[in-house]
């Protein structure tokens, strides 16, 4: 499975329909038109999850102006300041933004004014509430007409985002506010829902709510199951989220650590323990549990953050501390102090830049060490986008540069065989033999790979190729053909126990066969695994051992294993047969 670059999680769930998904969907042919008044430059335009900052004003079709950002029509001249895809927008600016590029000026023509926001006061800050958030504001309402429908209050109205507790086009509104924005937001009688907040009579075709946007509390799905909960109960310093620390940073946090049983028993707390000593970690390295990191990364420095976490997230995989048992469910108070991001590469010499690499490299290095793969791999993974922008500027800075770029693809292919993802390091190590053919370690690793996804005729061909290129390889060469003829007789062997007699089975009993092969399949693997675990780890410098993974599908492996013992013990299939023989795989696989 591919991991995310920094933040290794779980398989997500199948992500539920958006409010914007739907809102698309209403979309007809001529419902939404844009004119471009003026193109701008360059090529790229607004994706999902950029921040865009732009200046808009909104009319009605007979020229009215209902809100601007420009002085020139009634506004501040602030522009606006929103993520794409993540705060709430017109439909019409939802869709028409992504067309647009930097500096061009466009009218859209939409029909969805069903909600329509005038700005009575600027807020502060562009952060604006969003699903699961915690809302405090005061809210009145009249009618089109000017009856009043709910009248203001002096306590803020309490309500939690998303959760349908206010009418659906008044939250829609109030996704666009910031903090201590007062406005008034018209809503069309398609956005009047139902809502503890008020009762909406069936005559009514509009509302105007006046909203003051008092306060509003960050609540994080991290994991999109509400397993694990990031809860903001102190603001920070800085805009979120350009001033968290998303990149792998040097953290200084306090945090005071309980179970979350009746008691809610505090088994850590570092202002007492830690003779109020902060705890200090680097990020990406998996000093903390893996839930602890994954929030303090989308923190504040100064904010104190309330985190509920999962057992599988919090201490189940990390050492447990006393008095935490097996499979607790934690919460953590948890205050960011501050942080230090890595060094800025930009404006660096060449030698200044190879230093640093070699910096985050030797990082990766210990990881690896250690077994954490997936982690080393993000260090390799972070120096080779880097080097993307690393632009050498002689022949022998170019020399330098390729070795040290090949290496760390090396590095990662190294990664990628321990988690026993052949196919993804076969074609890491394509990588360095497409710039450098003859490299001798980019032949052995590629193929341990091939010999680890069973393609062993591929793996031999690397092998001999490695002797011709570099005879001072030969015995590195000579150890992996020995050991590829040692996989290939036990692949031999576990196949003839395997499908022994299969061919005398009648149709009926093949489920039982297949099962049969894959739980001596299992076996073998488990066996191949203990032996290879009894080598030494060594660093991607060395010759890497291949790690057979007990998680590796079944299914990938089979084919290329199956076909050459085929081949070795002579079974001749004629089309019919070997159709009814990957049937009989496929049977046993899924049954």
């Amino acid at each position: 499975m591919d991991a995310a670059e920094q933040n290794h999680l779980l398989p997500k769930k199948k992500k539920s329909e958006t409010e914007d998904d739907k809102r698309r969907k209403r979309i007809v042919p001529g419902s939404l038109l844009k004119a471009v008044v003026r193109p701008g430059g360059g090529d790229s335009s607004p994706k999902d999850g950029d921040q865009i900052i732009y200046h808009c004003t909104v009319r009605t079709l007979d020229g009215v102006v209902v809100e601007s950002t420009r002085s020139e029509c009634g506004g501040r001249g602030l522009p606006i300041r929103d993520v794409l895809g993540k705060s709430k927008m017109i439909l019409g600016l939802l869709e028409g933004i992504p067309t647009m590029h930097k500096a061009e000026i466009a009218m859209i023509a939409s029909d969805d004014l069903g909600v329509v926001k005038k700005i009575v006061n600027e807020g502060e800050g562009w952060e604006s509430p969003r699903e699961p958030y915690e809302v405090k504001a005061r809210i009145s309402a009249k009618s089109g007409d000017g009856q009043v429908l709910l009248s203001p209050k002096e306590e803020p109205y309490f309500f939690t985002f998303g959760k349908f507790e206010v009418p659906k086009g008044l939250e829609i509104g109030i996704g666009t506010m910031a903090r201590k924005e007062k406005a008034v937001i018209y809503v069309r009688k398609q956005y009047l829902t139902e809502s503890p907040l008020m009762h909406i009579a069936h005559d009514l075709e509009e509302v105007h709510f006046e909203v003051e946007l008092v306060h509003f509390i960050q609540v994080r799905d991290m994991l999109g199951d509400g397993r694990l909960i990031k809860r903001r109960i102190r603001d920070g310093r800085g805009e979120f989220p350009m001033d968290c620390p998303l990149q792998d940073s040097r953290l200084s946090v306090h945090y005071r650590g309980m179970l979350l049983n009746e008691d809610k028993t505090v088994f850590y707390d570092s202002r007492i323990e830690n003779g109020d000593e902060p705890l200090e970690f680097s990020s990406g390295e998996g000093l903390v549990p893996e839930g602890f990191e994954m929030c303090t990364r989308l923190m504040l420095p100064g904010e104190i953050a309330l985190v509920t976490c999962p057992p599988d997230y919090a201490y189940d995989k990390f050492p447990r501390p006393p008095g935490v048992p097996e499979g607790a469910h934690v919460q953590w108070e948890i205050e960011l102090l501050g942080f230090e991001t890595p060094r800025d590469w930009t404006g660096l010499d060449f030698q200044s830049i190879m230093n640093e690499a070699e910096n985050i490299r030797s990082t990766g290095n210990r990881l690896f060490k250690e077994g954490k793969f997936e982690l080393a791999k993000a260090k390799y993974e972070k120096v080779l986008r880097e080097f993307n922008h690393v632009n050498p500027q002689d022949d022998e800075e170019g020399k330098v540069f390729g070795e040290a770029r090949n290496m760390l693809h090396l590095n990662v292919a190294a990664c990628l065989l321990k988690l026993g993802e052949w196919r993804k390091s076969v074609e890491t190590c394509n990588k360095v033999l497409e710039a450098k053919p003859g490299h001798a370690k980019g032949l052995y690793r590629r193929g341990m790979a091939y010999m680890g996804g069973g393609e062993y005729e591929a793996a031999r061909n690397d092998f001999n190729m490695m002797i011709k290129v570099d005879n001072s390889s030969e015995a590195d060469a000579s150890a992996a053909l020995l050991k590829l003829k040692q996989k290939e007789q036990e692949a031999e062997s576990k196949a003839r126990k395997q499908f022994k007699g299969l061919f005398d089975k009648k149709p009926g009993v093949i489920t039982e066969v297949g099962s049969e092969i894959r739980e001596q399949t299992k076996t073998g693997e488990e066996v191949d695994e203990t032996k290879d675990n009894e080598e030494d780890d060594e660093t991607q410098e060395e010759e890497s051992t291949t790690t057979v993974s007990t998680d590796s599908k079944w299914s990938e492996k089979a084919w290329p294993i199956m076909k050459n013992v085929m081949v070795q013990i002579g079974i001749q299939l004629g089309v019919a047969l070997f159709g009814v023989l990957i049937f009989q795989f496929v049977s046993a696989r899924f049954t």
